[in-house]
């Protein structure tokens, strides 16, 4: 019998592409997603409608922080497993809009944390992030390093995702997994990343706003990888006395922000115009994975080379939005 597995955020980048690779592996998926106009809700329908081409993928329109909606819907479920993606995401929007971080990624972390032990899944993979890491000037980052300098209150909300799963594993033996990506991006992205926004103006021979005057490096993450290092993750929730482990999933090569624009305007056959700007609150100077840990548990680790991925992007945002040349 093919299992069926609980995604939250379904409609969002990352959500949707695990749950298209789901779906072509033959599970069964039930799709959770509040559609917040966060970015264009279109674009979020125009993901689910690829998803809702399989008579196996189910959609719930609900939001996370309903705690007896999501309650509700695990006991009708009962999942196989619970992969939730489902947050509030970007660290500037955080400084703009705190309370729909504490909504969205504590109140709604808890929710589905409490339905996940209630009912009793097999794993539960939830979605961290690099900005964990903070202030942290080691490098590369490694999962034993300490974090406890949040840079933004999105990387504080992430943490405590965390700790509040490490709690709930040690309480009630749930099994549970958290990653921490870094800088995930590919096609059917989101358009408040800034390779997104680049794309965008560059394209249309709009200045491009390089913080920190380019002196930033990131370990961008091809998307396909993202998924894969998931769903490799699936069956292989902690053993023995440790119901809870973190993994870093990047791409482990970090690429300077100049160094990344160069690829994109290859990708595009265009240069940038750029704007230089200071540094802005929030950020960090780099992120940088040591995916050691993931290889060993599953082995498997992000490679695309990010002209590869870009190059996918470039590509799949040019047939999107009707672009030729």
């Amino acid at each position: 019998m093919n299992p069926t597995y609980l995604v939250t955020g379904a409609a969002g980048f990352i959500g949707s592409a695990v749950s298209e690779r789901l779906l072509n592996d033959g599970a069964t998926v039930v799709g959770l997603d509040n559609l917040t106009p966060y970015y264009d809700p279109a674009l979020k329908e125009a993901r689910l409608a690829r998803l809702r081409a399989s008579n196996r993928f189910v959609f719930e329109q609900t939001d996370l922080a309903d705690t007896a909606a999501v309650l509700a819907l695990v006991q009708r479920v009962k999942p196989k497993a619970i992969i939730h993606l489902g947050a509030q995401a970007g660290v500037r929007y955080s400084l703009d809009n705190p309370h729909a971080y504490a909504q969205s990624n504590l109140v709604g972390h808890l929710s589905i944390l409490e339905a996940a032990r209630q009912v009793g899944v097999d794993h539960f993979i939830y979605a961290s992030s690099s900005s964990v890491y903070g202030g942290n000037t080691k490098v590369p980052f490694s999962e034993d390093d300490p974090v406890t300098l949040p840079q933004s209150l999105y990387a504080a909300t992430k943490r405590s995702n965390e700790l509040l799963t490490q709690s709930y594993s040690h309480l009630y033996k749930l099994k549970a997994s958290g990653l921490r990506f870094f800088t995930v991006y590919g096609p059917w992205g989101r358009p408040d990343m800034a390779y997104w926004s680049f794309t965008k103006d560059i394209l249309a021979g709009t200045p491009i706003r390089v913080f920190n005057h380019g002196n930033l490096s990131r370990d961008f993450t091809y998307i396909g990888d993202i998924v894969e290092g998931i769903v490799r993750l699936i069956p292989h929730a902690p053993t023995g006395d440790l119901h809870h482990e973190i993994y870093n999933i990047g791409n482990h090569t970090p690429v300077k922000l100049l160094d990344f624009i160069h690829t994109l305007e290859e990708a595009l056959g265009k240069k940038a115009v750029l704007d230089l700007q200071p540094m802005q609150p929030g950020d960090v100077l780099t992120t940088y994975a040591d995916t050691q840990k993931l290889q060993k548990a599953v082995g498997f680790a992000p490679a695309t080379p990010l002209a590869t991925g870009l190059g996918n992007f470039v590509k799949w945002y040019k047939d999107f939005y009707k672009i030729s040349g």
